[in-house]
């Protein structure tokens, strides 16, 4: 029973280790292909980044309850409106994605450019107001006439903050979709800073250190 014991000991803290390793590359797998299709389309990886995270935690097979398919649970309708736009330069896309959305969708690197493509469309929506990434992931969980309704103010009145359009969503699961998001997303960028703030700090002290004039000079 000690022998178990002294086992179980040793085994965990392994085995805790190998989980964290697994978990960082299971989130991060994925980052070079959301930079690659996130700069296509102007858009910050960082926020693209957190609503996958959101939406399947990085699960290229998941099909939504109202089918939304793979890492961006994009629908087949926004699939063929992508594809649509496209028809001039690859007309095969509009009739793949008429016959089988499913098999393009769950394309990991397709899914991405798509759920991209119709974040660009919302940015372009919003892109003057106050908080557009508010903006933008409600109108990726709720639709664009939703956050047109939430984002109504008198004639003539200033258009809302952030915190007073994420307050008029009346749908709570958008609500903590959108809380959710923005939260990892700020929380993400607050750990880049501070990681850059860091390496700045400790390339300015080597350089400090290299022109120190030498003892006995």
């Amino acid at each position: 029973m000690k022998r178990l014991a002294i086992i179980i000991l040793i085994l965990t803290p392994i085995a805790l280790v190998g989980l964290y390793f697994f978990n960082q590359y299971w989130i991060h797998r994925y980052d070079d292909l959301i930079a690659g299709r996130a700069s296509i389309y102007r858009l910050d990886p960082d926020l693209v980044w957190s609503i996958i995270y959101e939406e399947t935690y990085f699960r290229s097979w998941k099909v939504g309850n109202d089918g939304e398919i793979g890492l961006m649970q994009v629908t087949p309708t926004v699939g063929r409106e992508w594809a649509a736009e496209l028809k001039n330069t690859m007309p095969d896309l509009e009739r793949q994605m008429e016959q089988d959305p499913k098999k393009i969708l769950s394309d990991p690197q397709r899914n991405i450019e798509i759920g991209c493509w119709y974040l660009e469309k919302l940015y372009e929506q919003y892109r003057d107001m106050p908080g557009v990434e508010a903006r933008m992931v409600a109108g990726y969980n709720a639709g664009r006439s939703r956050v047109d309704e939430w984002n109504r103010v008198a004639d003539g009145a200033q258009p809302l903050s952030a915190e007073q359009f994420i307050a008029r969503i009346d749908i709570p699961s958008t609500r903590a979709y959108v809380t959710n998001i923005l939260a990892r997303y700020r929380k993400l960028k607050e750990s880049r800073a501070r990681l850059q703030q860091s390496s700045g700090n400790s390339t300015t002290s080597m350089t400090h250190t290299a022109n120190m004039p030498e003892a006995g000079r």
